[in-house]
């Protein structure tokens, strides 16, 4: 029998769930994983609104720093002139399908156009583009909160798929 919405064999009620942990990551972890991926989510505001957009980024220290093209959504934010940036969150993770292991990561902080023309162009040449659009600018994330968690299985029972 199998569950009509996900193709997967269905559970049979009681049938045992493979024993998995979530692990807290410490902040030069989170930043460490978050550096092995280059895709990433960023959240901020738009029209009072949360709005959400995938983003390629490369961590450099411990800012983040992603793509923003002439015209999109990211390009727009500003921040008041006595303001540090615009307040955004930042999430990435590698989490296996299967398995349901991996890790999340979620960056918050100021996120501030990056105004170094040498710092720019070495972002461009670092940052590629997953979308045909030309990168204009970059942004800078400065963390003030980063979380982040590891899931784990047990040790003793294994994982199976679910």
């Amino acid at each position: 029998m199998d569950d009509q919405d996900t193709g997967r064999p269905a559970r049979r009620v009681g049938a045992a769930t493979p024993t998995r942990h979530m692990r807290e990551l410490d902040r030069d972890e989170a930043l460490r994983l978050l550096a092995t991926v280059s895709l990433g989510r960023i959240v901020f505001t738009r029209h009072a609104l949360p709005a959400v957009r995938p983003v390629n980024h490369l961590v450099d220290g411990e800012d983040v720093i992603i793509r923003v093209h002439g015209g999109g959504a990211l390009a727009a934010l500003a921040a008041p002139a006595d303001a540090p940036g615009v307040v955004v969150a930042y999430e990435a993770d590698a989490i296996d399908p299967v398995t349901h292991l991996g890790w999340s990561v979620v960056v918050t902080g100021y996120a501030s156009p990056v105004s170094d023309v040498e710092d720019a162009d070495r972002y461009a040449s670092r940052l590629c583009p997953w979308v045909g659009h030309p990168m204009t600018g970059a942004l800078r994330i400065r963390p003030d909160l980063v979380t982040g968690f590891r899931l784990e299985a047990d040790p003793a029972m294994g994982c199976a798929p679910c």
